[in-house]
């Protein structure tokens, strides 16, 4: 029986088998951060000092290695390209959405008329644990007007108070058309070091690397007037992937209901 004449009953499984197989090759093989290398290497020297000294040690200390590696993965994400969406920054859940609040207080932003700040944005937290993605990305197409780094406290990032209290790095961005909004890194209570990439002047797209925060922590989305979420409290993130809102749509803020 020749190639064309074969059973495809023969033929189907091996397919699924090779599609098994890359699938698990694609889960268990992803991007590093550059931020993580120091870190997994470290891991490695005191893996091979604890094999040294017992080899339950140095079990140890590869499950510790492997879990650095993990938390530091960046994997490739698809990008939704439509004009006006505005995409979460990081993987997580929405663990809170606020209306009517202020830009973060450290940006030095124009006041209106009554000499008060503008409290028509709406805030959306994403609260990221020590399991998820923790490589954060720009929300949206803009320009850099301000990039601050604020030191504080290390509350745990759920908690509200930890906006105004935690260690921080703010980035204003202005959008082609004159909109600001800003996203905030927020350190948490496991968290010790943020790391933005990104300076004031620089031109940024939607989807881009702009940073990591390690080991735990939340980052904050301000959305400029007009502008409602399309996520709801509880939702799961992606980030680079899941649209928050949308620039030209019109759509009332989403309601969810748990199944």
């Amino acid at each position: 029986m020749t190639s064309k004449d074969q059973d495809p009953s023969t033929s189907e499984p091996t397919s699924t088998f090779k599609d098994l197989l890359k699938t698990i090759w694609d889960t268990m093989t992803f991007p590093v951060h550059p931020a993580g290398w120091p870190f997994i290497m470290g891991f490695v020297v005191i893996t091979f000092i604890f094999f040294l000294i017992a080899e339950e040690l140095g079990m140890i200390g590869t499950a510790l290695t492997l879990w650095c590696v993990y938390f530091f993965r960046n994997p490739v994400r698809e990008v939704p390209t439509k004009e006006g969406l505005i995409i979460s920054p990081a993987d997580g859940l929405v663990s809170q959405i606020k209306h009517n609040v202020t830009l973060p207080s450290e940006l030095d932003v124009p006041m209106a008329e009554d000499g008060l700040a503008d409290a028509s944005y709406t805030q959306v937290s994403v609260f990221l644990n020590v399991f998820n993605v923790h490589v954060n990305r720009v929300p949206f197409t803009g320009t850099v007007k301000q990039v601050i780094y604020h030191p504080g406290k290390f509350l745990n990032a759920s908690l509200d108070k930890a906006s105004e209290e935690n260690e921080r790095s703010t980035t204003l961005v202005e959008t082609h058309d004159g909109k600001l909004y800003a996203f905030v890194q927020i350190a948490g209570f496991v968290a010790r070091r943020i790391l933005n990439d990104l300076n004031a002047g620089d031109v940024v797209e939607t989807g881009q690397h702009m940073g990591i925060i390690r080991f735990g922590s939340r980052v904050d989305i301000y959305l400029p007037k007009g502008t409602n979420p399309l996520v709801t409290v509880g939702q799961t993130m992606i980030g680079g992937e899941t649209v928050i809102a949308d620039f030209k749509s019109r759509e009332k803020a989403r309601e969810s209901v748990a199944i």
